[in-house]
């Protein structure tokens, strides 16, 4: 192994339980203080991937064949207590999920340390002081007393961070960035990014960098990996993949990147009002989460909420869908008015309002096969037998784009994409009025999620259904929705047609939101930094 090499992969094979190659002969190399970014479509295999780095095989996949030599040491001549020895200390994994990495029974900063004093690197009180500087340059807030809250006292954008001071704990020469910044909005992925970009150069550390977002990865990467099927597609600096792509499905990635903000939803006329918000005010304990919010969402048409963590959308998705009780305020279906609880709502009231949550890996039952989460709405709400579903069950796998033979799967066989889109089926299983979209494209890589939005244009179509969709991706909300709504701390900002809301002259906040979205230009997170020091001084 070359001495400048911490990572080098060779003829890497890895194979799902059932024997399918889910990346077939993969050459990889990562010099130190290189960020290479890992590019491709959901299923492309760039996780698996990044966890065969690790010398590790998700959810019974197994790497059979190739090399894997991490630091001068190969994980597959070591044994499995070699490699757990490496794990963390040589190699750590960033996923894409905070909420899902951390034990909510454990304070943060008890897991932080928790690596180095297991693989014996650094005693307590050394591990404490380090956890503290990289607290400190993650820039999170009372970073001396931030270790004694649990990961539900923080924002998401707070935890993500805590994770990647958990992964640093050990200083380890490489990082196994999964999707760091998928699940953030864009303001707070601006800080992110620009933080994990600083401790990667502060430290000179490693990074195999994976994402379906181009402009992203932008921002970090050295040179970058085209994956597609397990294959790779094509490899370079990010200056020649960005610039000058070779490959047809290189350049569809960065053409679809480019043109996913140009488009502007196409407003049309709705019917009846389907859902009617009024003076909804609603507290986490003490705290107002929403002030006074009212809605219409008429028969057909999709209104989009938008706004940075934090701004109330998702707890406003929640209160409609009768999760929290509200403080005051009525919602009503149809000219209906709907209890505050779903326990206190009719099978029919439930049936006609479903939510497609931002997280499928929380979402999904994990012991049970794909097709049982999608036929358990028929049988809930429609006493289906079981020939019915079956053949149901079929017809929804087809239409969110999934094979058939994947009701026999379990969701931990699926990748992150292919998760979404089985919550989107069971969904649509339900049939109903209205669809309660919680950041349901943001796991998924551009041209999966064109292919999503796609399937919600043409539903909508065809049954009439409305959608509330929430989402920080503004191309998304361009070529969605017929009405935006922007809120900011609990409060509507501003509610309008879509081309108008995104028309300037913008209101400040909503120009904030939308100059925070990545651009596909290497030098755009420096600029959006200097025009942030700027106005701050």
């Amino acid at each position: 192994m070359s001495e400048d090499k911490v990572l080098q992969i060779r003829g890497l094979k890895v194979a799902a339980p059932n024997g399918a190659i889910l990346v077939d002969g993969i050459d990889l190399d990562l010099s130190r203080g290189e960020v290479k970014g890992l590019i491709g479509e959901s299923g492309a295999g760039k996780s698996t991937i990044g966890l065969a780095a690790m010398g590790y095989g998700r959810n019974g996949c197994r790497i059979v064949d190739g090399e894997i030599v991490v630091d001068g040491i190969s994980l597959m001549k070591i044994g499995r207590a070699g490699r757990e020895a490496v794990r963390g200390a040589r190699i750590a994994y960033v996923a894409q999920s905070a909420a899902a990495a951390f034990n909510p029974a454990m304070k943060i900063g008890d897991q932080i340390i928790e690596g180095p004093l297991y693989h014996g690197i650094m005693n307590r009180q050394e591990a404490q002081a380090w956890m503290l500087e990289l607290l400190e340059a993650l820039q999170l807030p009372d970073f001396r007393n931030f270790g004694n809250r649990y990961p539900h006292q923080v924002s998401g954008g707070q935890l993500q961070r805590a994770m990647v001071a958990m992964a640093m704990s050990c200083r380890p020469d490489i990082l196994v960035l999964d999707e760091p910044t998928t699940a953030l909005d864009v303001t707070t992925q601006i800080e992110v990014l620009a933080l994990l970009r600083d401790l990667i150069q502060r430290y000179k550390t490693a990074a195999l960098y994976i994402t379906h977002d181009l402009a992203v990865v932008a921002q970090v990467a050295d040179s970058i990996t085209v994956l597609r099927h397990g294959k790779r597609v094509e490899e370079g600096s990010a200056e020649q993949i960005l610039e000058h792509p070779q490959e047809e499905y290189t350049k569809r990635l960065v053409s679809e990147r480019e043109t996913s903000m140009a488009g502007q939803g196409v407003h049309h006329e709705s019917g009846e009002v389907l859902l009617d918000v009024r003076d909804v005010t609603a507290h986490y304990g003490r705290k107002k989460v929403l002030d006074n919010v009212h809605l219409t969402l008429r028969r057909g048409e999709t209104l989009a909420i938008v706004g940075e963590s934090g701004s109330g959308k998702s707890t406003l998705a929640r209160v409609i869908a009768g999760l929290p009780p509200h403080s005051s305020g009525v919602i009503s279906l149809a000219g209906h008015r709907l209890a505050d609880s779903y326990k206190k709502r009719s099978r029919e009231e439930l049936r006609r309002i479903q939510l497609v949550y931002q997280l499928p890996d929380v979402a999904l039952n994990p012991r049970q096969a794909v097709g049982d989460i999608i036929g358990r709405p028929m049988s809930f709400y429609f006493n289906m037998k079981e020939d019915q579903r079956v053949s149901e069950v079929g017809r929804l796998l087809d239409l969110v784009g999934l094979p058939r033979d994947f009701a026999e799967r379990l969701p931990k066989a699926l990748s992150g994409g292919q998760k979404q889109r089985v919550c989107i089926a069971r969904a649509l299983a339900a049939r109903p009025d209205l669809i309660i979209c919680d950041e349901v494209t943001s796991a998924l890589d551009p041209l999966v999620a064109e292919e999503i939005l796609r399937l919600l244009r043409s539903l909508q179509d065809e049954l009439s259904v409305s959608y509330l969709f929430i989402t920080h991706d503004l191309g998304v909300v361009r070529r969605l929705a017929d009405r935006t709504m922007v809120m900011q701390h609990g409060v509507i900002v501003e509610t309008g047609i879509t081309a108008d809301v995104f028309a300037p002259p913008y209101k400040p906040y909503t120009e904030q939101l939308i100059t925070s979205v990545p651009e596909l230009r290497r030098d755009w997170l420096d600029g959006v930094l200097a025009k942030r020091a700027i106005s701050a001084a």
